[in-house]
C-alpha cells in the first residue's frame, strides 16, 4: 500500500530521514466469511450469497487470534465476502479489540444500517472501509444489484454521523475510470476521511475480468488527478488520507511527478520511498481466507502456504522452505524482464507478483500492470534533467 498523503506532506513540511522500524509481524487481512449479498464483477474471492463449506468456526477463529497476538501481528482487517453477514462478527471484533489489535472492517456498506450502526459504533473500529465502484449506475452495474450505491452511501453517512473513521475503496478499471473525479467530489462533499484507490488485480473474478484493466494512459490520468487533488487539499488544510494499492509503480510515478513539480525535493522523497520499500506481499501483508488457508496477500487464493487448522500461522509465515515465500522475502527479489532491469526496484520491489503469475505462469516475470514508460524505469539522470526544464 502506497500512502500518498504521507509523502505529499513531506513536500509541504519536510522532515529529516530517520531510521526505519520494520514491523515484527504482518498486517493480516482476514476473510472471515465468503458469503456476500452482492456478486461484484471484480471480486477476488468469487463470493456469493450461499454458505461455503469448511469455514473456520468462531472457536477456531479465537484460537488463531491468540496465535496472531503472540506472533505480534499488529492489525486485523476483517473482511469477506461481507463480514457483517458473519453471525459472530461483533463477538469476533470485540475480542480482537480487547486483545489490543488495531481492528478495521472492510465492507460493501449495504449492511451498515440503522439496525447495525449502534453496535458498529460501540465497537469503535479504528477504520471502516466501504467499496464504491463509481457513482450510482456505474456502481450498481459493477455490484450487479440495483440500489447498491444508495445503500453503501447510506452506510458511509451513518458511520460519519457516529464519528467513525470511514473511507471509500475504489477499484480502477477502464469501465469506471470516468467516475473517478465524481468520487473525489463525493469525498469532498461528505468530508469522508480516506480514499483507497486499488488497481485491478488478477484474482477471482478480477482475473476473469482482467481485460477490463484500465489502459495505461487512463491510469496515468487518474494518478495525476489524485496527486494534484491530494496536494491541493493539504494546502487548503483538508486532512484527508489518500492511499493506493496493488500497483507499487504508483510510488515511482509519484517520484517523477515530484521531479517535475518540486525538483529540489526529488532526492529526499526518493530516499523516503526507498525506506518504504514497495510491495510487501509475503512480508508485511498476509491473508487468511475463510477456510483457514494462508496466502501472501488477498489475491493469491489459488496458492496456499498452509492452513491454520493444521499448523499455526506463526509457523507458516516465516517458513522460507516454501519456494514462493523464499522469493517474496528475498532482497532483492529474483525479478525478470522489465522488472528485473528497473532502476527503481528499491522503491517498487517488483510490484504485484500475482499479475505476472496469472498472465505468464512465471511469478518473477515482469508485472504486466506496470504503466511506467521505458524512460521512467531507467537511470534517472537523463529523465530528471529533462523534467527540470519542463
Amino acid at each position: 500500500m502506497f500512502r500518498l498523503t504521507h509523502y505529499m506532506r513531506e513536500l509541504i513540511a519536510p522532515t529529516p530521514l530517520t531510521p526505519v522500524r520494520k514491523p515484527q509481524a504482518p498486517v493480516v487481512i482476514w476473510n472471515l466469511i465468503r458469503r456476500c449479498n452482492l456478486t461484484c464483477k471484480h471480486c477476488y474471492t468469487t463470493s456469493a450469497d450461499i454458505d461455503f463449506p469448511g469455514e473456520l468456526t468462531t472457536p477456531e477463529i479465537f484460537t488463531v487470534m491468540d496465535d496472531l497476538k503472540a506472533f505480534k501481528v499488529p492489525v486485523l482487517i476483517l473482511s469477506g465476502g461481507e463480514p457483517l453477514l458473519h453471525p459472530d462478527i461483533f463477538a469476533i471484533s470485540r475480542r480482537a479489540k480487547d486483545m489490543g489489535f488495531y481492528v478495521a472492517l472492510s465492507s460493501n456498506g449495504t449492511k451498515i444500517t440503522e439496525h447495525t450502526i449502534d453496535e458498529i459504533a460501540a465497537l469503535n473500529y479504528q477504520y471502516v472501509g466501504v467499496s464504491l465502484d463509481g457513482i450510482k449506475d456505474t456502481h450498481d452495474t459493477f455490484r450487479r444489484q440495483a440500489g447498491a450505491f444508495d445503500a453503501a452511501l447510506r452506510g458511509i453517512r451513518l458511520c460519519l454521523e457516529q464519528g467513525i473513521k470511514v473511507g471509500i475503496r475504489f477499484t480502477l478499471t477502464q469501465d469506471n475510470y470516468q467516475d473517478f473525479p465524481a468520487l473525489l467530489g463525493l469525498m469532498d462533499a461528505y468530508a469522508i476521511d480516506k480514499f483507497y484507490l486499488s488497481h485491478l488485480n488478477y484474482g477471482g473474478r478480477g482475473n476473469k475480468n482482467r481485460g477490463d484493466d484500465a489502459h495505461f494512459q487512463m491510469t496515468r490520468e487518474v494518478m495525476d488527478l489524485l496527486f494534484e487533488t491530494c496536494y491541493l487539499w493539504l494546502r487548503e488544510g483538508k486532512e484527508r488520507e489518500f492511499v493506493t494499492g496493488n500497483n507499487d509503480a504508483d510510488a515511482v510515478y509519484f517520484l517523477h511527478w515530484v521531479a517535475r513539480r518540486f525538483p529540489s525535493q526529488t532526492a529526499p522523497i526518493q530516499a523516503k520511498l526507498q525506506q518504504w520499500g514497495g510491495n510487501a506481499s509475503g512480508v508485511n501483508v498476509a491473508n487468511i481466507d475463510n477456510v483457514g488457508n494462508v496466502h501472501p496477500d488477498t489475491f493469491w487464493w489459488h496458492y496456499s502456504l498452509g492452513n491454520v487448522k493444521q499448523r499455526p500461522f506463526s509457523a507458516i509465515w516465516p517458513d522460507v522452505s516454501e519456494p514462493l515465500m523464499a522469493g517474496l522475502k528475498q532482497t532483492p527479489r529474483p525479478l525478470q524482464g522489465r522488472c528485473g532491469v528497473c532502476h527503481y526496484q528499491k522503491i517498487c520491489n517488483g510490484n504485484t507478483r500475482v499479475r505476472a503469475a496469472q498472465t505468464t505462469g512465471n511469478v518473477w516475470a515482469e508485472d504486466p500492470g506496470c504503466y511506467l514508460t521505458e524512460a521512467e524505469i531507467s537511470l534517472p539522470d537523463q529523465f530528471f534533467a529533462a523534467s527540470e526544464t519542463c
